[in-house]
């Protein structure tokens, strides 16, 4: 087992390799109530849960983004009320991002917030969505616009969950893993750059060191800027764009894949103003579809999807804020590009 320690809101620890169920006993102690919100596929795994005193109520939420609904989770909260949750009492969020995105949010809300732990059962939710205290849902006019900062008490990252993802998801989880290392860690990079999807799902002792190390990025940084007043910020390369794809697309890509074509945009509006090499621009192409990654997006959307950033978070004022690099680690922003290299850098990586 592994320990990578944050702190936050609250202090916590994320520990990797573990069997989920073992560790989640200690936490079950003293409550009087269990909420174990999963989404529907993973609802039939839910098995063989440790003996405890405390009520236990599963909660099945719908899969995926489709799940991060305001009225998904105002019936999350109904159910809360009706069962009669107190301060004193627990949510377990077993699933993707999307249901510790939900998990969260409904346990930070109710009664103005009571503890949860996060289990993620997807490669991205482990070095990425339940990492980090960022819960919400989705708006029809964005992704994750409605949420707060906060914390779990405990992320337990189990490996057999990765046993049961398809080859999508597991490759979208990498592209969280991979922006880590162009933002970070150099060598997650190298231990990328001439793999394929198959000789990383098949090689567990590189599977666990990406995981650790993907992780001990977002804990270093979440740790130094919880609420993302500025340093944060560098989590979000490629995000501009890939929330931008993720709303046009209305959920169909995976988060990931989204994610893969903003980091080649946002390489490319770098390269296009100057700041990063052709040899780092390309070699995020070359990694992500060695990976089996998209890279690329119909030309015909780009007024869509420009419309779609000027309500990125990061934006100001209605002024756009990218986060770019300028070398591997090197993180920088690009605030208001004009629109000419917007348009090029996009064009760059149309189908």
């Amino acid at each position: 087992m592994e320990r990578i320690s944050v702190s936050a809101d609250r202090d916590y620890e994320i520990l990797i390799e573990i069997n989920w169920q073992k560790s989640i006993e200690p936490y079950l102690n003293n409550r009087g109530q269990v909420a174990v919100i999963v989404s529907e596929t993973m609802r039939e795994r839910i098995t063989d849960l440790p003996q405890t005193d405390a009520q236990i109520h599963i909660f099945t939420v719908p899969d995926s983004e489709a799940g991060k609904s305001f009225a998904t989770y105002q019936k999350l909260l109904d159910w809360l009320g009706a069962a009669g949750f107190t301060r004193n009492d627990l949510v377990i969020a077993v699933g993707g991002g999307a249901v510790t995105d939900l998990s969260g949010f409904v346990a930070s809300t109710w009664l103005r917030g009571i503890d949860w732990i996060a289990v993620p059962t997807t490669l991205a939710a482990m070095v990425d969505a339940a990492v980090g205290g960022k819960t919400g849902i989705n708006s029809e006019y964005g992704k994750n616009l409605i949420g707060s900062f906060y914390s779990p008490i405990s992320v337990l990252v189990d490996l057999s969950w990765l046993d049961t993802l398809s080859d999508r998801d597991f490759a979208a989880g990498l592209a969280e893993v991979l922006k880590s290392g162009f933002i970070a860690d150099g060598q997650i990079v190298e231990l990328l750059k001439a793999k394929t999807l198959s000789e990383v799902r098949t090689n567990q002792a590189l599977t666990l060191e990406l995981i650790s190390r993907t992780v001990t990025v977002k804990a270093k940084v979440v740790s130094g800027d919880f609420k993302e007043s500025f340093d944060r910020e560098i989590l979000n390369y490629g995000h501009t764009l890939g929330h931008a794809i993720e709303l046009h697309s209305k959920y169909m890509l995976r988060h990931g894949e989204c994610v893969s074509i903003g980091l080649v945009f946002a390489a490319n509006l770098a390269n296009q103003v100057g700041i990063l090499s052709d040899e780092i621009t390309t070699l995020h192409v070359s990694i992500l579809e060695r990976l089996g990654l998209p890279v690329s997006y119909e030309s015909r959307h780009w007024p869509e999807l420009r419309a779609n950033m000027a309500i990125d978070k990061k934006s100001r004022s209605g002024t756009l804020r990218f986060v770019a690099i300028s070398e591997i680690g090197k993180t920088l922003r690009i605030e208001a590009p004009v629109e000419s290299d917007l348009l090029a850098a996009y064009e760059r990586l149309c189908s």
